[in-house]
């Protein structure tokens, strides 16, 4: 039983917590209970409120922002991103609901002839948002949609020498500012080395894509990407080794939890020995409520660490209670 691999039992924790979504998941994924259908949850306040902002053309409008750095649209982008995470992954909502119709319409309109989502690094090529926009777009239901395989596509045709992945004007050695003010897309320098931050951005959308994550060039870049726990990345961007134990929820940058999570629907199991690292140091950072004493980033939501812990779990019982 995976909970027995934990010091404290989180369930009454979680299921106390306020939060009738945390509530909800917590009965369906850990306790494999009988609940509602998911869109039970999206008439929740939380989520109306979501909705509520969207535009009609199926953006959210980012609130402030640099336009030296980039455009209003590219904002939005990012925006959307952001809102389209809320409501895919605490609320459960896909498809079926027409908000998330427009907002992938929207999204899909940013992608490039190349397959890439391209605007929120300005012309340049966005390793980073690129998939983790395609991870939400599966989660909502476009797996077989032909401009997710047309993203996979780039993303296989845009890797280092090593087999990972970095933000192509990194490797160059130019700042983001710099490359804003230049025309089009820099190609990357392929023979420098993969960063584990974009790497483990990368192999999300591969985890969420049923096909796609049993693809070898996948599997071998999680093993990349284990290699890295707990260590420095090779480029300034979130460089230092604590942001591996700084997390937020929805996922947005790379860490320990992303990565245990990512790393399962790869076909890890708990017998690898950094799978084995990671989940004894998430063990030893439990608190006595059940909750776990990590650095929370993106802190809007005050439920953000009953958020963490439930994910947490669900990670704990797939690997342990995973018995093919």
């Amino acid at each position: 039983m995976w909970i027995k691999e934990l010091n404290y039992d989180p369930i009454n924790t979680l299921i106390n917590s306020s939060n009738p979504a945390i509530e909800y998941f917590t009965r369906r994924d850990l306790l494999e209970e009988k609940v509602l259908g998911v869109d039970c949850l999206w008439e929740l306040p939380g989520a109306q409120k979501i909705i509520r902002k969207q535009q009609d053309d199926g953006f959210w409008k980012y609130p402030g922002g640099n336009h030296k750095l980039r455009s209003a649209e590219d904002y939005n982008q990012l925006e959307t991103f952001r809102q389209l995470g809320e409501l895919v992954e605490k609320y459960a909502f896909n498809k079926n609901h027409p908000s998330i119709k427009k907002a992938a319409e929207f999204l899909f309109n940013c992608q490039s002839e190349e397959g890439d989502f391209r605007g929120i690094y300005g012309k340049q090529y966005a390793t980073t948002y690129s998939s983790a926009i395609m991870e939400l777009l599966i989660k909502s239901g476009y797996q077989d949609d032909p401009r997710i395989e047309k993203g996979f596509d780039w993303l296989l045709s845009h890797r280092q020498d090593d087999g990972g992945w970095a933000i192509p004007f990194r490797t160059l050695k130019i700042n983001y500012a710099d490359s804003l003010k230049l025309p089009g897309p820099l190609q990357s320098d392929p023979t420098k080395p993969f960063s584990h931050l974009i790497t483990g951005m990368v192999l999300r959308a591969f985890a969420a894509h049923p096909e796609y994550r049993h693809s070898p060039d996948a599997h071998y870049a999680g093993k990349l990407l284990m290699s890295r726990f707990f260590q420095r990345d090779k480029y300034s961007d979130r460089q230092d080794k604590k942001y591996w134990e700084s997390v937020s929820f929805p996922f947005w940058f790379t860490n320990i939890v992303t990565s245990l999570d990512s790393l399962y629907f790869l076909g890890f199991k708990k017998e690898e020995p950094q799978i084995k690292l990671a989940v004894d140091w998430l063990v030893d950072q439990q608190n006595a409520d059940g909750t776990f004493n990590l650095k929370l980033l993106l802190t809007r939501d005050k439920d953000l660490k009953y958020w963490v812990t439930m994910v947490i779990c669900r990670i704990f019982k797939r690997y342990y209670n995973d018995n093919k």
